[in-house]
């Protein structure tokens, strides 16, 4: 038995999953189109970065072989005759959406088999008795944005005018979600805090996923976010793996922006960080003190956030390559028995027109010492019919009660 780690790489995808169409995703591919732009040369026009996408601690665990898995093709640099180690394969979504909250949940055993309130993609976007009811109960006379957007571009848009008339920037995406951006000093972040606190109460009914505080400060080149960012979601509609993890005593540690998603539901002790460094050195330093049977779930974010959204090629390898070379930390802390699982939650394609997730299949690399399946050291999983079959084999790994999605591989 003894324990089990979950690490998600969040929005790294693989390649468009079987239902991409219906989202205007046909063709997208996040570590693929990575890939090949630095194969290419063409991943950064300034010149700053050379060579292909040098990943080898992922690509000995199956890292190629999860892009063969998902569209039938090899990545650039990502050749499976580097594969030496550890189970790999691809999983697709069955859950509606594709976003991190839907994505982690499923991983988690409860798939998403509800459609989300989302917003149209009009100008103004939000119905007006919700602002006039977010006004009213945070005393203030208007809202700036009010449609689709990149966050950092509508702060760097709307940032001056939110300082001369102290009203919140409100904006949403292709996801369900509600998101504030208020300057820390100016607005306060507990007052942007309690405005999310207010808003999340006001969509409940209209069943959108999260609200998003995002606040700002100001620097020498403009405004920039900060990482006091707080999430409110709404919990998981069925038992997930943690909960099934904590019924029975079991010791669970969630690292990252997991917390958040879960909307603290059954998520243990919760370590957070401010970058992907940050976030996997509280994971490090934790797992040398889980016990037997103890779950630990990570996420980190930066991928998403810095580097999908903002559509940073080179941005994205080099957060990869930072990742990959950091993985061994981590592996040198695993018991005989330890289980890992590598995953991602969605896509978010660097190279895709817009700034929105993408609807991919997502890596599965299983690994840990001695671990095998079937008596095999190195073996296919295959494309998975959901990300559930992730939770599946954790709970069955760490001898959970069984859930009512997902097949252990």
């Amino acid at each position: 038995m003894s324990r089990a780690f979950i690490i998600v790489l969040d929005s790294l995808g693989v390649g468009g999953a079987p239902d991409a169409g219906r989202y205007g995703d046909s063709g997208s591919d996040t570590l693929g189109h990575i890939a090949q732009r630095c194969a290419d040369g063409d991943a950064d026009r300034s010149g700053l970065r050379h060579g292909a996408l040098h990943v080898p601690n992922l690509c000995s665990l199956g890292l190629g072989e999860c892009c063969r898995v998902a569209t039938g093709m090899m990545a650039p640099g990502l050749e499976t005759s580097a594969w030496r180690q550890g189970h790999a394969g691809a999983a697709a979504e069955v859950s509606t959406g594709k976003d991190s909250q839907s994505g982690h949940w499923e991983i988690a055993g409860s798939p998403v088999d509800f459609e989300w309130g989302y917003f149209p993609r009009t100008e103004p976007c939000f119905p007006n008795t919700l602002i006039e009811a977010l006004c009213e109960r945070g005393s203030f006379d208007g809202v700036l944005g009010n449609r689709h957007a990149s966050g950092t571009q509508i702060i760097a848009e709307l940032g001056d005018e939110h300082l001369r008339t102290g009203w919140p920037i409100c904006y949403t995406s292709a996801d369900s979600v509600f998101q504030i951006a208020a300057h820390e000093q100016h607005f306060g972040l507990e007052r942007l805090y309690r405005t999310c606190e207010v808003a999340r109460e006001l969509l409940d009914e209209m069943c959108v996923g999260r609200v998003i505080a995002r606040p700002f400060v100001t620097t020498g080149k403009g405004y920039q976010r900060t990482s006091n960012r707080r999430d409110y979601g709404v919990p998981p509609p069925f038992p997930t793996l943690l909960s099934r993890a904590r019924d029975i005593d079991r010791e669970v540690v969630s690292v990252g922006k997991i917390g958040d998603l879960f909307c603290h539901t059954a998520t243990g002790r919760e370590l957070k960080g401010k970058d992907n460094d940050s976030v996997f050195d509280q994971a490090v330093a934790a797992m040398r003190h889980l016990g037997e049977g103890g779950l630990m779930f990570v996420n980190l974010v930066d991928f998403d956030t810095l580097y999908g959204h903002r559509r940073d090629v080179p941005g994205y390898a080099a957060a990869l390559e930072t990742f990959d070379s950091r993985l061994p930390e981590f592996m040198q802390q695993l018991d005989d028995g330890d289980l890992v699982i590598i995953t991602g939650d969605h896509g978010c394609d660097p190279t895709w027109p817009g700034s929105d997730h993408t609807r991919e299949c997502v890596p599965v690399l299983a690994f840990g010492p001695n671990l095998e399946i079937e008596g095999e050291s190195r073996r296919s999983l295959g494309r998975r019919a959901s990300f559930a079959d992730m939770g599946a084999t954790v709970a069955r790994h760490l001898r959970l009660p069984r859930g009512g999605h997902g097949q252990s591989f």
